[in-house]
């Protein structure tokens, strides 16, 4: 994934071809009053939004930019005259660039008071979660959390890059658009320092995918618990856990695909009524199932009989604590969407132990209901840099397994 214009991307007549590209539904804008756009770093928020901004303020609307983090002098400097002609008042949060994750915390508490303090009917926007440059997932995560009580939406600027308009990764049912004005232009080219000199971060042809409609995402893209307790109440095991011979034989393929013969400590995250948590049990001293839903943790915890510890938990809103040698991830990936799946991969590997083993199965078929794909999920794994030591892929699913420690199995065992 590259976030440098000059190296190799998708083309912006590439997008322009693509149809749907051009019937996005329209971004509701009705009522509101007030629009706070919170960026990254400087000229995010005017290649994401900077036709919106002016549009804004044209009608007399106020308009506030937050850009968290301190990209120097020349920067600031662009960034107040880019506002000058967007007509946006501004403030910079002065956090170190590419240290969003490490400043959390220090983020949070700066843009709440902000965030908070505007109207009930005012827009909020974002980086998209899903941009894959870690500073704008993380800003992105931020608002997003904060701004609950807000309209929201994420606007992506990386996406147009590295993605390409078949990519699982765009989440087409979830774009909407909004006018493009001609002092966006202008503003743009406030960025002398970003788009001039031998080696510009931002090349004229990348620039090109801005010149068009505005694209924003709205939506979080995540099934929740409720969603998830109305099936489990409509049917007693509702993915043929217990009944489906495709169920049995990819069990078995689960397990038989484990590099290593047994686990001390194993995590199952989604274990819906606890089939494969069964399973799983001869292979490890101590499992912890978790799932979402109340209704299928009661479940869980009947047929398991005290075999494993089952708990309810969100894990896009707090990961599990401990370390574990074993994580499975079995046909959950894809309900949390591209940043809530972002978030989980995050606890993922902060809970793998040192020679940790990440196992994960996802249906390869489109389900209208889930925000991602099956193929989606593990691609967004791969980036994640774990070793990829096995791999078994079928027209129906696809069974993976990544570690922090690369040997074969051979070589684990001595054999190679």
């Amino acid at each position: 994934m590259s976030f440098d214009s000059s190296l190799a991307g998708t083309s912006a007549s590439t997008w322009a071809a693509d149809p749907r590209l051009h019937d996005r539904p329209r971004l509701d804008l009705d009522g509101v009053d007030e629009l706070l756009v919170v960026a990254a770093h400087p000229d995010d928020e005017t290649l994401g939004a900077g036709g919106l901004i002016a549009d804004f303020t044209s009608r007399g609307i106020p308009v506030h930019v937050v850009v968290v983090t301190d990209c120097g002098q020349r920067r600031t400097a662009e960034l107040e005259a880019a506002m000058a002609v967007l007509g946006a008042t501004w403030a910079v949060l002065g956090f170190e660039d590419s240290a969003t994750r490490e400043h959390r915390d220090e983020i949070a508490l700066a843009l709440e008071p902000l965030i908070s303090g505007t109207s009930d009917l005012a827009l909020v926007l974002a980086p998209w979660r899903g941009d894959g440059h870690r500073d704008h997932r993380v800003v992105g995560e931020i608002v997003a959390e904060l701004a609950k009580e807000r309209r929201f939406a994420e606007y992506p600027i990386w996406m147009w890059h590295w993605a390409h308009p078949d990519s699982p990764d765009v989440p087409w049912d979830r774009l909407v658009s909004a006018p493009a004005k001609e002092s966006k232009l202008v503003a743009l080219a406030e960025y002398v320092s970003q788009s001039e000199g031998e080696s510009p971060v931002l090349r004229a042809d990348f620039l090109e995918n801005f010149e068009r409609d505005e694209l924003f995402i709205v939506g979080d893209g995540s099934l929740g618990a409720e969603y998830f307790d109305d099936i489990h109440e409509r049917h007693d095991d509702p993915w043929g856990f217990q009944s489906r011979w495709y169920e049995a034989r990819k069990r078995a393929l689960t397990l038989a695909i484990l590099p290593d013969e047994r686990y001390a400590t194993a995590l199952e995250v989604g274990c819906s009524i606890g089939v494969l948590s069964e399973a799983l049990v001869s292979r490890v001293d101590r499992l912890l199932a978790v799932d979402v839903s109340a209704v299928a943790v009661e479940r869980a915890r009947e047929r398991l009989g005290g075999a494993a510890w089952v708990e309810q938990a969100d894990v896009l809103t707090e990961f599990p604590g401990g370390t574990f040698e074993l994580v499975v991830l079995s046909e959950v990936g894809y309900y949390f969407g591209e940043a809530g799946l972002e978030r989980v991969l995050d606890g993922v590997e902060a809970a793998l132990a040192t020679n940790g083993t990440l196992v994960t199965c996802h249906w390869r078929h489109p389900v209208t209901d889930y925000p991602m794909s099956g193929d989606a999920v593990h691609e967004a794994i791969r980036r994640r840099g774990l070793a990829s030591i096995a791999l078994h892929t079928e027209a129906d699913f696809v069974l993976e397994v990544f570690s922090k420690d690369a040997r074969s199995v051979g070589q684990r065992t001595g054999l190679a």
